[in-house]
């Protein structure tokens, strides 16, 4: 009886060391494996020292494994208090797009990589929008983004992290600047229109001149117009016309009666 109690309990704790030797990891995983505080050549590794994905073996109480996602993560960086080139106090916010590279260097070159990447991408924000201008800022983003992209790729290339993307997500403008840039966009505007307006104008009269220069030359031309521009007028039957008439339609009746009256 003593013996099968012995041999129970070693088959027990044999299966409780096997199922704290297994592992297993997801295709988007890797294992970093310490063992004995040192790091560990991983097993089926594709990413230099870490291990997976798949099954992994490690030993118990002397290994111990730190799971990293390899996965893009997207990081919301908080709203900074920003002052532009051109003294304007602006509330920025962003958001990153980042993947663990090398799982050993996320884990081994700094203590919470995540946190660390939202403290890189908040000073940096407040630096690099500290030297544009407002226009700047809302105008070309795409450069600043880019900007951004590199300097923070940079700084953490050393850690094994790759910064895809980095995307000025928000700008929240003061309420008297939202005015004053309402107000500038509606002085453009009218600027506009007064200068199509003017080219109209100007167009319009090279065409009268040209068209003025062709009735000259008749002047039953200049009367014809003359009427077809009474005609035009006419059709509005709620309105009066009070014209002079050419003597030179007149003048024809008028020699006519001079006439009869002499003989």
């Amino acid at each position: 009886m003593d013996g099968l109690i012995i041999f129970s309990a070693i088959m027990i704790l044999f299966i409780m060391l096997v199922a704290a030797a297994i592992r297993v990891l997801r295709e988007y995983e890797r294992g970093v494996v310490f063992r004995l505080g040192r790091l560990a050549h991983g097993f089926g590794n594709r990413d230099g020292d870490a291990s997976g994905p798949g099954l992994i073996f490690i030993i118990p109480i002397i290994d111990r494994m730190v799971k990293v996602n390899l996965r893009t993560v997207v990081l919301d960086v908080p709203p900074q208090d920003i002052i532009t080139k051109d003294n304007v106090s602006l509330q920025v916010n962003a958001v990153i797009f980042f993947r663990v590279m090398d799982a050993s260097k996320a884990i081994v070159a700094v203590d919470d990589y995540q946190f660390a990447i939202t403290q890189i991408a908040q000073t940096t924000l407040r630096s690099i929008l500290g030297q544009a201008e407002l226009d700047e800022l809302l105008a070309q983003r795409d450069t600043i983004n880019q900007k951004l992209q590199s300097i923070i790729d940079e700084q953490t290339d050393p850690w094994g992290i790759k910064v895809s993307s980095v995307e000025v997500k928000h700008v929240d403008l003061p309420i008297e600047m939202q005015r004053a840039i309402a107000k500038q966009a509606e002085a453009e505007r009218e600027r506009r229109a007064k200068v199509i307006h003017s080219e109209g104008e100007y167009q319009a009269a090279d065409k009268l001149a040209q068209a003025a220069a062709v009735l000259s030359k008749d002047p039953t031309a200049i009367q014809l117009r003359f009427l077809q521009t009474l005609t035009e007028v006419a059709t509005e039957k709620n309105s009066t016309l009070v014209f002079p008439v050419p003597i030179d339609l007149i003048q024809p009746f008028i020699r006519k009666d001079t006439k009869e009256s002499d003989s």
